[in-house]
């Protein structure tokens, strides 16, 4: 019995490892080009260098807007800016799967005017993504993942 746990404690150490062993590299733009898997003498951290979008790179719903957001389709993470206008601060962002069924909600947002978000976990699909703001206005993207 107790080599049993021994071999079961050694597994898990293992496989918990096994997070560190694999590497990825990015481009500018923070799209994922290569993925790596390292079985020996490779580095713990992965090589991401993330450069925060240029205005030119941002997508807006038409040129007046105060929403920008890079890339769509996304990837990996989308990068997300707002503008803050007459103290209306963005108090929450919700991201929601196709079938209206809430993934994840960020509510601590009221003192920045940007957000990384991550679509790695999620599927190849459409997601919604709600912005809402102070004084009770809401803003949606469609946002796809490939």
């Amino acid at each position: 019995m107790k080599n049993f746990l021994c071999f079961l404690l050694l597994g898990f150490a293992f496989f918990a490892n096994a997070q560190q062993k694999i590497t990825f590299t990015y481009d500018q733009k923070g799209n994922q080009t290569f993925r790596t898997l390292c079985l020996s003498g490779c580095s713990a951290k992965p090589a991401k260098n993330i450069d925060v979008p240029s205005e030119a790179d941002l997508e807006t719903f038409f040129p007046g807007d105060v929403i920008s957001y890079y890339p769509n389709p996304v990837k990996e993470e989308l990068y997300l800016k707002w503008k803050l206008i007459d103290d209306d601060k963005v108090t929450s962002i919700t991201v929601y799967g196709i079938n209206g069924q809430v993934l994840k909600t960020f509510s601590k947002t009221s003192t920045t005017d940007n957000l990384l978000i991550s679509f790695q976990e999620y599927p190849v699909g459409v997601y919604i993504l709600t912005l809402n703001y102070l004084k009770d206005e809401q803003k949606t993207i469609k946002i796809i993942k490939q």
